[in-house]
């Protein structure tokens, strides 16, 4: 944060990374510490655990805490739901849950489980979320083409560990 400091760049920090599974209190913790630290964004991962057992209200109670804490610091929340490990009806259960809690983004894996992004996932989570939330594609976005297919599939930011290949490619 004090590296980027006035560069306009936005610092973000994790919290529950990667599984989801730490209590509310331990996400909250670490959000709290990286939002003092000068993280304005964080990215925390759904108790998946809590959403396969359909236990909607603690999810949901997990995820508004986070979101009003960071919304309290002027920072935004993506929530992780870690779309590969998920049937459609649990992704749309999540992405439901994500905006009914307050969150800012949805957002497809954290790229540590058995498979990241899919076209097909983007556009269901976008069609759940509407217009008012973002979508975030990441995990196994490695060319333009990836890129191109995850934004016409209604992703409104991407991330990928092999994004200086793909603006090399996009400048060609």
């Amino acid at each position: 944060a004090t590296e980027l400091h006035g560069s306009g760049v936005k610092v973000c920090s994790v919290a529950g990374f990667p599984l989801g599974a730490t209590p509310t209190s331990a996400k909250l913790h670490e959000a709290e510490s990286a939002l003092r630290e000068g993280a304005r964004e964080i990215d925390m991962v759904i108790h998946i655990g809590a959403l396969k057992e359909r236990d909607y209200q603690a999810v949901k109670s997990d995820i508004q805490s986070v979101a009003q804490l960071c919304h309290a610091g002027g920072a935004r929340l993506k929530v992780i739901i870690e779309t590969c490990l998920l049937d459609d009806a649990e992704k749309v259960a999540a992405c439901t849950l994500a905006k009914m809690a307050g969150a800012d983004f949805v957002k497809t894996s954290t790229g540590f489980s058995k498979a990241g992004a899919t076209a097909a996932d983007v556009a269901l989570m976008r069609r759940v979320v509407g217009p008012e939330m973002g979508v975030k594609a990441a995990g196994g976005i490695r060319t333009l083409a990836d890129l191109r297919a995850m934004v016409d599939a209604g992703a409104t930011r991407i991330g990928a560990s092999a994004s200086v290949k793909i603006m090399e490619a996009a400048a060609r």
